[in-house]
């Protein structure tokens, strides 16, 4: 009976918050939970190491190849390898400087809900850590790319106004949808949109370089920031083309997420993006993005329902 029982159930789950092995994160989805707390006690000795691991060995690249601002977020931050941050100190840090705080959630956020989070100043941030065996790729955030990467850039007040447009694109686009009465071209011209918006937040926030007067080409995308081999791929590596920011080629332009960058676009500043996401607000409010260029990234119905009912 013990070995046919052991056999049905199996070994029970590790200790600790890591991704795709945390019964807290699978509790929660299948209660259809998105925001959680981060239950500090749960993760383990083995997450905690991996934290510092991976904190220490980026801290050289970032000091090559980060923009100025992200150095000085790192600063006010306090970011410290001996521990996991919890939200709260992030958030005591943060909020004076920008309004912005952080929100544990327990893994995907729908488009609209993620987008309308940043318009609330808020940001959807992901409790879980990578497998300690496995430092480099994930095909999912955890709380080194969403903390590491996102957050020092939350603390400037010049890109926390870009996130908070980004939200108001967001707005301005399932407006525009809920106004076009046939179902079928609201969805598909809704499926567009989104696919536009995608895509500039992918080359942008994700995977945007910035051309410093003083300091020449660097980084701010956080997919960038928080990868120990293509942040220095993206500003190093020859066969990468890097340039000038342009809405229309860049809501028009597919992307892929399993291997390195190949295309990466820049601006001048943060000031700079935020006039860039200015103008894709203007564009989704002259349906300029109601027939982008189809491809990546596919666009989900949870994506389409969260704007037609957000």
């Amino acid at each position: 009976m013990g070995a046919a029982s052991q056999s049905v159930s199996g070994p029970a789950p590790p200790p600790g918050l890591t991704t795709t092995r945390a019964p807290f994160i699978e509790n929660a989805r299948a209660n259809g939970e998105i925001y959680i707390r981060q239950p500090y006690q749960l993760y383990s000795d083995e997450n905690q190491e991996t934290w510092g691991r991976l904190l220490t060995r980026m801290g050289p690249r970032w000091s090559r190849y980060a923009n100025r601002r992200y150095l000085e977020g790192l600063e006010r931050l306090h970011l410290s390898p001996a521990r996991i941050p919890r939200l709260e100190d992030l958030t005591r840090f943060m909020a004076p400087l920008t309004g912005f705080r952080s929100r544990a959630v327990s893994g995907y956020v729908p488009s609209y809900l993620f987008f309308d989070c940043l318009r609330r100043r808020e940001f959807p941030t992901t409790i879980t850590i990578r497998d300690g065996a496995h430092l480099e790729y994930l095909p999912e955030p955890d709380i080194f790319h969403d903390v590491a990467g996102h957050v020092p850039m939350h603390t400037d007040p010049a890109f926390a106004e870009a996130l908070v447009r980004f939200g108001e694109a967001a707005a301005a686009a399932a407006e525009r949808a809920r106004d076009i009465g046939d179902p079928h071209e609201k969805l598909r011209a809704l499926t567009s949109k989104i696919r536009g918006m995608s895509r500039f937040f992918w080359f942008s926030v994700e995977f945007g370089l910035m051309r410093d007067a003083a300091d020449g080409l660097k980084v701010y995308g956080s997919g960038l920031l928080s990868s120990f081999g293509e942040i220095a791929h993206a500003i190093d590596a020859p066969g990468v083309r890097r340039v000038p920011f342009s809405v229309e080629e860049v809501i028009n332009q597919p992307f892929e997420i399993d291997h390195y960058q190949p295309l990466l676009y820049v601006v001048e500043s943060f000031d700079h993006l935020f006039e860039l996401v200015g103008e894709l607000e203007r564009w989704i409010r002259d349906g300029k993005l109601d027939d982008v260029a189809p491809g990546e990234p596919a666009v989900s119905e949870t994506d389409l329902e969260s704007f037609l009912t957000g």
